[in-house]
């Protein structure tokens, strides 16, 4: 591929190490290819309040592609551009075909605001049932039929002692007429977006806010989530320590997120 005009990068797994960091060599690829001309996207699961800290970790604040596709999120102004939520009635029934679904299941919703803290304390409610996957979680613990008082951009479904990927096998046939089922971890969590939405979407829409084709990307990623996003890239490249499943449609398999994997490919153009 020549230089592309766009790079997009997956988070957690793919650009970040294991503490969260960005890497000295990472970060200064991005100044070099920033500086040049060619825009930085940030593709994740993370609802905009979780960008924040990536930005300082980058030096940059770039448009964010976040909830897995269904915020686009200007970090720098700390604007959300656009959202696609999941309407009461459609919420309703996805909430009840994943309870049928995953018996024993917790749930939570993610919503969003103008901004990335915008209504903090009502962006991300759960059930008293669900067990976070992450410490620290900055949640409020809602009734269950709280969970469905407005629209959301996400629905999390967690079952500590099932692996995600059998989950997602069980919740599809229940519940993939009305949302876009994924996981970003193996350990018994599932994203859900409305059926469509996801970061290949919200990429279209950030190339294009950027005035750039799918055929002048370069996207990164490591987990099924970042599948649709891979395969839509003009080049889509796998960290090593990706998901089986992404190193199958990727088109290159570059070093892992511990090893500079984004930065060993960046490299060869700035």
């Amino acid at each position: 591929m020549q230089r592309p005009r766009l790079v997009a990068t997956d988070v957690d797994g793919t650009l970040l190490g294991a503490h969260e960091e960005v890497s000295p060599r990472t970060r200064a690829v991005v100044a070099r290819m920033v500086d040049a001309g060619v825009p930085l996207v940030l593709a994740t699961g993370r609802p905009p309040r979780w960008i924040p800290r990536v930005c300082d970790a980058l030096g940059l604040a770039p448009l964010t592609v976040a909830a897995n596709g269904a915020v686009l999120y200007d970090a720098a102004a700390d604007r959300v551009l656009a959202a696609e939520t999941l309407d009461l009635a459609a919420l309703a029934e996805v909430v009840d075909g994943l309870r049928a679904a995953i018996p024993g299941c917790g749930l939570a919703v993610e919503r969003v605001g103008d901004g990335a803290f915008d209504r903090r304390e009502e962006q991300f409610v759960s059930e008293a049932a669900y067990v976070h996957a992450w410490p620290h979680p900055d949640h409020r613990r809602v009734a269950p039929g709280d969970l469905l008082a407005e629209p959301v951009t996400k629905v999390l479904v967690r079952h500590p002692t099932r692996a995600s990927e059998d989950m997602a096998r069980a919740a599809r046939p229940a519940v993939g007429h009305l949302v876009d089922v994924t996981y970003s971890a193996g350990g018994g969590l599932l994203e859900c977006a409305r059926r469509g939405v996801t970061k290949a979407t919200g990429l279209t829409r950030a190339a294009a806010h950027h005035g750039v084709g799918a055929d002048e990307v370069v996207a990164f990623g490591d987990m099924p989530n970042d599948l649709a996003m891979l395969r839509w890239a003009g080049h889509g490249v796998a960290v090593a320590n990706a998901h089986p499943d992404v190193l199958c449609v990727a088109d290159e398999v570059a070093a892992s997120n511990l090893d500079d994997g984004v930065a060993s490919v960046l490299e060869r153009w700035f």
